[in-house]
């Protein structure tokens, strides 16, 4: 049967219009899955990317859409994505869970394969509120007890409100025949049992642990589900007052290390999801634990943190059809808890980024603002301070400073993470837009020759600046240099207002709020450049005077 593979492929790309080889490949693919199950399924799905094509062109665009339903419900008890691509195939596409947001969710589906296939033990997923993590979870459980039934699985979150709602929605899904197809990807899985008030569902055959248990934290656990299959664990802090209060945190872990957790068999996988609210809520805990103790070190893990604006301050979930949000709405999110100065909730709520709030050096009260507009007179000073970086995750960072007096107007900034070839550029074309007259670079063991591309780039415009590189002061710890300059930052320096800011702009700012002392920072280059460019100020001489000698 192998054989006869490439043959019917080059029939279909000889004649693909005739839906007839296409028909005799899927045939093919369904009588050769006992044998060999891996090239049946690899075979079915280049099949049906050459059905969407056929789709794409109008070839009998029933005939071929019926094909691809089955392509789709062959593959569907065993992959997650045909799963959920079929399941909902009925619906019209605009009311589709899935399809409208594919683009995005795609990842964390492949994912939760990974964690189905046995190639994950842990699975960590973090992602803005309402853009569909707790309904893609529903999905998977449904997916989960049709595919094995004798498997045990517990959901947990926070409180009961939320998993009888979880195990109400699991229920609509294989219960309504018209808006979902559970039934068609399982036909010979049926409900055995269910009881609302115990929040269980059993498939097939009543078991003493069920099929699906929803149980929140701090309900009964113990005795409730032995479970063998999957450990859910969904927003297991219900918000920002439970965050703010460490002995909450610390019972809420307890609760985990002592309830959920051991509820878990050896061999069973675990996912967790929800917002990530502190440095040490459970999820943070744990993942403390696997990355640093060396008792895990077998134990394979996966973080997926979807935030709601990627690295250019665009939105990740600007779903099809209007579903999600977009990149102004995310923005004025940001800008609504910079006012009320809480970046520490935005950052934990959308961006994945949980920090201390007891532990932020920088808040946005404390700062001073401007419209963006410059005084008119001349400025004593333009001047750069350059925290270089050559790719790699670190941002190159530089605040292009206007100096009225002792006022510093932070007019614009460079902030990229690409390497030297696109951050040197950036830094000359602020240097010939704004007038730059120097330009100081922090030293190290490659910095000359970042330097020299940054003098290789003004040569182009025939521009020369006072071009310096300084090393950083060897007799302390750059968050004890930041933390030194930290008064003369708030009290000099003058920022853009929020809305006045480029992407750039807003991204540097956010790098300064989440700043955090005596902690792991994910990058300090924003603060560290504007302590650089404080040191330059507190650096140069004052200006000199002539007077009339008197004697």
């Amino acid at each position: 049967m192998e054989k006869l593979i490439p043959k019917i492929f080059a029939k279909i790309k000889k004649t693909p219009r005739d839906i007839t080889a296409y028909d005799d490949l899927f045939s093919l693919c369904r009588n050769m899955e006992g044998e060999n199950f891996k090239l049946a399924h690899e075979t079915n799905k280049a099949l049906r990317e050459k059905i969407i094509v056929a789709m794409r062109k109008r070839y009998d665009v029933s005939g071929f859409f019926e094909l691809y339903k089955k392509t789709l419900l062959f593959d569907a008890p065993h992959f997650f994505d045909c799963y959920l691509l079929y399941l909902e195939i009925n619906r019209r596409p605009n009311e589709r869970f899935y399809q409208p947001r594919r683009k995005v969710l795609k990842q964390v589906v492949d994912a939760l394969q990974m964690l189905v296939d046995d190639e994950l033990d842990e699975l960590f997923i973090s992602m803005p509120p309402r853009v569909g993590k707790t309904t893609i979870l529903m999905l998977f459980c449904t997916w989960v007890i049709g595919r094995n039934s004798e498997l045990s699985n517990l959901y947990s979150a926070y409180s009961d409100t939320i998993t009888k709602a979880f195990h109400n929605g699991v229920l609509e899904i294989i219960n309504d025949p018209v808006t979902y197809l559970w039934h068609d990807v399982f036909p010979n899985a049926k409900i055995a049992q269910t009881n609302s008030q115990e929040e269980t569902i059993n498939i097939d055959r009543k078991k003493r642990y069920p099929s699906l248990t929803c149980r929140s934290l701090y309900g009964t656990l113990n005795g409730a589900c032995d479970c063998n299959g999957f450990e859910i664990s969904d927003d297991l802090i219900g918000g920002i007052e439970e965050a703010l209060n460490k002995d909450r945190l610390m019972s809420a872990w307890s609760k985990v290390d002592n309830n959920l957790l051991p509820r878990a068999k050896e061999n069973a996988k675990i996912l967790w999801c929800g917002t990530r609210w502190s440095m040490i809520d459970p999820a943070g805990l744990r993942m403390e634990l696997l990355e640093n103790d060396e008792r895990f070190k077998d134990r394979r893990y996966l973080i997926i943190n979807l935030s709601a604006l990627d690295e250019n301050d665009e939105s990740q979930f600007d779903y099809d059809y209007g579903v999600g949000f977009s990149t102004e709405y995310y923005r004025q999110r940001r800008a609504s808890f910079e006012r009320n100065n809480d970046m520490a909730s935005w950052l934990a709520q959308y961006m994945g980024e949980p920090i201390e709030r007891d532990g932020a050096l920088f808040t946005p009260d404390e700062f001073r603002y401007y419209n963006g507009v410059l005084p008119e007179e001349e400025p004593d000073r333009v001047f750069m301070a350059v925290d270089p970086a050559f790719g790699g995750g670190d941002f190159v960072a530089s605040p292009v400073c206007f100096q009225y007096g002792d006022d510093i107007y932070v007019h614009d900034v460079v902030y990229d993470s690409g390497d030297k070839r696109i951050t040197q550029p950036l830094l000359a074309n602020a240097v010939l837009n704004y007038d730059v007259q120097a330009m100081q670079i922090e030293a190290n063991k490659s910095t000359e020759a970042y330097k020299e591309g940054v003098e290789a780039e003004l040569k182009k415009h025939k521009r020369k600046i006072n071009l310096t590189t300084k090393a950083a002061p060897s007799d302390k710890a750059k968050f004890q240099r930041i933390f030194d300059k930290a008064p003369d930052i708030r009290e000099t320096m003058i920022f853009r207002e929020s809305g006045k800011r480029s992407k750039a702009y807003s991204l540097f700012m956010q790098n300064v709020f989440s700043y955090k002392m005596f902690a792991k920072n994910k990058n300090d280059d924003a603060p560290d450049s504007l302590a650089m460019a404080i040191a330059m100020v507190r650096g140069t001489s004052s200006k000199g005077q002539v007077f009339k000698r008197t004697i």
